[in-house]
Formats: C-alpha cells, sequence, structure tokens
C-alpha cells in the first residue's frame, strides 16, 4: 500500500557556546550554446580528491569531526553499490574571486580564497587589518578560524573554492536541460558561511553562490532551497532575507536558540519583499524524545511540500547535511531519522520544477550515516525503487514538542501562504491517517462533481407562457 505517495513495510546569529560540532520564471533548458556531447546519464555527481586536502596540520581525525574521510567515505559508498557507473560523473573548478563576490565580501574572499603568497601582495585596507588577529589557535596545535574550524594555510583556500565550483558546475548542467539531476559531493560545507564570517566549518556558500549566479547569468526567477541539515544554515538566510525570488526552507534543531548556531527561530520569516519566503522549521524540546521519520515526514507533508507547490519553483537546490540521520552524538545534531527517510525526501523534491534538482553535500560526521544517507539520495535520484519505510513509522503521529513547532510555524506563514490553512488540522495525524483523510476529502469531490454533471438543468421558461401556479405552503 501507499502513503502520501510512500510505498509501506535573520539576520544575524547570537553568540552561544559551541560544541565541536557545528556545521560553527524561467524557462528551461536554458542553455545558450550547444553542448559538445550528449552525456549518456541523466543524473549528475562531481567530486575532486583535492577537497581531501584540506586538513588540520595535526593530522588527527578524530579531533576534527569534519575530516577528508567523509566525502572519500561517500565517493566509495556509490562506487561499491554500482550507483556511480550509473550516473555522469562531472569535471569541477575553482570558483572565481568574482563568483565569491555574489555572496561574500572583497575583504572575505580575499583571505579565505588566496594563496598566502597572494594575499601578502594584497592591498593590506582590503583585508581589514591584521591576518593574524583572524585565526587561533587549536587545542590540538593546528590553526583555526575559530575553536573547531580548521585552517590549513596551503591548501584550505583551494580545497574550499574547489567545492563552490563544483556545486556551480552541476547546478548549471542541470539548469540548462544538460543533466535531469545531481549529487555534489564536497567539502568544506558551506552553508554557516556569511558575508563576512566563516564558522561552523564552511568558508563559502556553494549553494548560496550557486544561486545567485542561476539569477544573474541565467535569469532564473524562482529558485528553491531546502536546508535538512540539523543546524540551521544561517549563511543563507542571510543572503536571502529580503528576496522574495528565492525560498528558503530549513528543517533544524533549535532548541529554542539554543543549538548552533542559535539562528533560525520560526518567526525570521524575511524583511522587505523577502517577507514569507524565508521559513524556519525550527524544531524545539531537546531529545526528549528525539525528532525522527515521523516528525520530518510530517513537516513534508504540511509545510514544505504544500508551500513548495505554491511557489512553483524553477529549480530545488538542497543544502543536504545529513547531521540528522541516527548516530550523531547530541552535541553534533541528536535525531534518529533514518538514512532512507532522506532518500524519500528527495523524492518528494523531484516532483516540482520539472525534477530539476541539486543536492549539495553540508553536515554528517558519522561515516555509516551518511554513506547510508549519501546512497538513498542517488537512488532516489536515479528513479531506482526505494526500500520501503517500516508500516510502524507511518503509523507513528509526530511527538508533542513536533507537533507544537510545526503548528507555531503554520500559525505564522499561513498568512503569507494560504496553502497551509488546508493541513493545520492535521499535524497530529499520522502519515496513513492523514493520507485516508485526503482520500476521503478527493472521493467526496468526485462524488460532488459526478453528481453536477448528471443534474439536468430546467428549460427555460418562455417568456410568452403563463406562470405556473403557486403551489400550497405545507
Amino acid at each position: 500500500m501507499e502513503a502520501a505517495g510512500i510505498p509501506v513495510s535573520f539576520s544575524g546569529h547570537r553568540p552561544l557556546s559551541r560544541a565541536q560540532s557545528s556545521p560553527a520564471s524561467a524557462n528551461f533548458p536554458l542553455s545558450t550554446q550547444e553542448t559538445p556531447c550528449k552525456p549518456q546519464f541523466t543524473t549528475g555527481l562531481v567530486y575532486d580528491t583535492l577537497m581531501l586536502k584540506h586538513q588540520c596540520v595535526c593530522g588527527n581525525t578524530n579531533s576534527h569531526p569534519e575530516h577528508a574521510g567523509r566525502i572519500q567515505s561517500i565517493w566509495s559508498r556509490l562506487q561499491e553499490t554500482g550507483l556511480r557507473s550509473k550516473c555522469e560523473c562531472i569535471r569541477g573548478r575553482k570558483a572565481t574571486l568574482e563568483e565569491l563576490q555574489t555572496v561574500h565580501s572583497e575583504a572575505h574572499t580575499l583571505i579565505y580564497g588566496t594563496n598566502p603568497l597572494n594575499r601578502q601582495k594584497l592591498d593590506s585596507r582590503k583585508l581589514l587589518g591584521s591576518l593574524t588577529s583572524l585565526f587561533v589557535r587549536l587545542p590540538c596545535g593546528g590553526i583555526g578560524v575559530d575553536n573547531d574550524t580548521i585552517w590549513n594555510e596551503v591548501h584550505s583556500f583551494s580545497a574550499a573554492r574547489l567545492a563552490v565550483g563544483c556545486v556551480i558546475e552541476l547546478v548549471f548542467k542541470v539548469a540548462t536541460g544538460e543533466l535531469k539531476n545531481g549529487f555534489a559531493v564536497v567539502r568544506p560545507p558551506g552553508h554557516h558561511a556569511e558575508e563576512s564570517t566563516p564558522m561552523g566549518f564552511c568558508y563559502f556558500n556553494s549553494v548560496a553562490i550557486s544561486a545567485k549566479l542561476l539569477q544573474q547569468r541565467l535569469n532564473v526567477n524562482k529558485i528553491l532551497i531546502v536546508d535538512w541539515d540539523v543546524h540551521h544554515g544561517n549563511g543563507t538566510q542571510q543572503a536571502f532575507y529580503s528576496d522574495p525570488n528565492v525560498l528558503y526552507i530549513s528543517l533544524h534543531r533549535y532548541d529554542d536558540g539554543n543549538f548552533f548556531p542559535g539562528s533560525g527561530a520560526p518567526d525570521e520569516v524575511g524583511i522587505g519583499l523577502g517577507i514569507g519566503f524565508n521559513v524556519n522549521i525550527a524544531f524545539t524540546g531537546g531529545l526528549n524524545p528525539p525528532i525522527g521519520d515521523p516528525e520530518y515526514l510530517t513537516a513534508f507533508r504540511t509545510i514544505v511540500m504544500p508551500i513548495a507547490h505554491e511557489f512553483a519553483p524553477d529549480i530545488v537546490l538542497v543544502s543536504s547535511g545529513f547531521d540528522a540521520v541516527e548516530g550523531h552524538p547530541a552535541p553534533l545534531g541528536g535525531y534518529n531519522l533514518s538514512a532512507k527517510c532522506f532518500g524519500y525526501l528527495t523524492k518528494q523534491l523531484m516532483g516540482l520544477a520539472g525534477g530539476r534538482i541539486i543536492l549539495a553535500l553540508e553536515g554528517g560526521h558519522d561515516l555509516t550515516a551518511i554513506c547510508d544517507a549519501s546512497e538513498a539520495c542517488v537512488s532516489a535520484l536515479l528513479g531506482n525503487e526505494l526500500d520501503p519505510i517500516p508500516e510502524k513509522i507511518l503509523q507513528q503521529t509526530a511527538n508533542v514538542n513536533a507537533v507544537h513547532s510545526i503548528e507555531k510555524v503554520i500559525e505564522i506563514h499561513s498568512k503569507y501562504w494560504h496553502s497551509l490553512q488546508h493541513y493545520s488540522s492535521t499535524v497530529s495525524y499520522s502519515l496513513i491517517d492523514a493520507q485516508k483523510c485526503d482520500n476521503e476529502e478527493a472521493e467526496t469531490v468526485t462524488a460532488m462533481a459526478s453528481l453536477s454533471v448528471g443534474v439536468k438543468p430546467l428549460p427555460e421558461k418562455k417568456l410568452d407562457e403563463e406562470p405556473m401556479e403557486e403551489d400550497p405552503l405545507l
């Protein structure tokens, strides 16, 4: 059987104590030139071993959750499962400084996007003071931009620019119709990087930069960014907070602002013309009980997909962090989503924008969890049949804390998105019960429609006919 299409079986952020954790309308295709050769496959992958060189000089990956083994393991898993051979593996490149500056300040891009020798030649006024004040000594003996975001003077700038360039290349191949969809296996992540601040393992905001370039180069009118990393994407929110053409929807652990980065409150809805286009599904209530599949499936059913359909995007970009998958300790996430759930979330988003969707890796540090989730998402992108979600999950309602969090978002955003009103009364339903309710409503509508079709119109009375005698009142 199926339920809801699923087979059965800010502005700124407040300073917080930091766990060592925290990733701290166009008409398509829009290609202006013929592609030199038609790709063999429709799903694209991008990866480059040069991104592995972004490592702390201490050499101890146990001290640093965001390490090279993350993308290395994912790439190996895609190879072992045969998924990689069914995808088009594209070549990445380093983003230009001009591309980086669509989101980041000139000083930021010069500091974190150029090599040490070139940096010494730059005008010190552009660098806004002493470089030494921007870096700290880490407990492990290495260097960082804060106490958990490492910096390798030789390799970090290059890897960070390469991560951005890889995402840009994949996004544009999908946007121009060369590929149908894609998954970017990249690091360092990007969604925490603000205009002038690196944080949470992030230096440059790959997804935000790609969205800006879509607007500038291809005149893409409506872009949906879905961010399901367990941490709020403060950098992405900042980049589009006043932009009505980019709808940003984030699902994240919030806990009343006490979980990194502290931003992403449900009442952060945008400013100016962008009001209503920033949607924070901010889960509050800690880990008692932890958030899992029923809560995310409910949030997608009642908020994400209704708003997304109403917005009708031209393309979908996903900040695809997997640190909500079970296996991450509390400081790194603490949620209990299954990897396969992300495959189903991907499948739902594929119903938007003609299937033009790109997933870019963000956070996620448990290797088994991120490999399983990446496998599920790529399988979905390829159109493979997914393993069924257990009946128990489909019959389970979201926990009380999540219901309250979701209801609050609906209350705030229903004034901007009329489609939400229909779902406000079903937040506490299980997926199966919600599907039954939808089916009953559909049957009622169908029955009413058939009745209206079957009723014959009364013949029109001719003007010269005498009026009918009125029936006596009973």
